[in-house]
């Protein structure tokens, strides 16, 4: 089946926390399509924004233009909350309650890095286990004393909820889930034909 997968944009997004992602899912899609010609796409990829203006300038001022507006983004399976700067989508409460509505029929929502601080104020990982870059470590756990802060993981999968330390890792993460939904040789493949050294080492951690 294919599994749709919607990555948000905002400005001041770490680039590598939405593109790597992005590039892990479409890839796996060109290389399903390569080994099983047959076979569905295993992924639909989109991005979003939360406002009107569908350019979001990440940081370091590339500009990159989402595929849909939160308005009209249809549902998705996989939901992927980039870090960066996330001052602002942390107090965006049509994003939070949209996330908070979205739990009980999204398959994951993800976090890379930072995003882990949009998805704790959403109040969807309390009591549960995260991971976030190793900078900002000590102020998720000041900040959500609910949240057990784990150092040390590429990420962390707790089924439908899943968090990546910093930047690259996020890569990790993608690949990882492409492994759980699409199967390990596709993940395998796709990180070979990526030429990214990967073995699927980050922790499950309980529901």
């Amino acid at each position: 089946m294919t599994r749709s997968v919607a990555i948000l944009l905002f400005d001041e997004v770490e680039v590598l926390d939405a593109c790597g992602p992005f590039e892990v899912f479409s890839v796996a899609n060109r290389v399903s399509r390569r080994d099983r010609p047959a076979a569905d796409d295993p992924f639909q990829v989109s991005t979003f924004v939360t406002g009107e203006r569908r350019e979001a300038v990440a940081r370091g001022g590339l500009v990159i233009t989402a595929s849909h507006t939160l308005d009209g983004l249809p549902a998705a399976d996989i939901v992927v909350i980039p870090g960066g700067v996330t001052g602002a989508v942390e107090t965006d409460l049509a994003l939070l309650g949209w996330l908070r509505e979205r739990r009980a029929d999204t398959e994951v929502i993800a976090a890379v890095c930072t995003g882990a601080f949009v998805l704790a104020e959403a109040g969807l990982l309390a009591g549960r286990a995260a991971t976030t870059h190793w900078e900002d470590l000590a102020d998720l756990r000041r900040r959500f004393p609910d949240v057990e802060v784990q150092d040390g993981p590429r990420y962390l999968d707790g089924g439908d909820f899943a968090t990546s330390a910093g930047v690259s890792a996020g890569i990790d993460l993608a690949l990882h889930l492409v492994a759980r939904f699409a199967g390990a040789d596709l993940a395998t493949a796709t990180a070979r034909q990526m030429d990214y050294p990967w073995t699927d080492g980050g922790r499950q951690s309980p529901h």
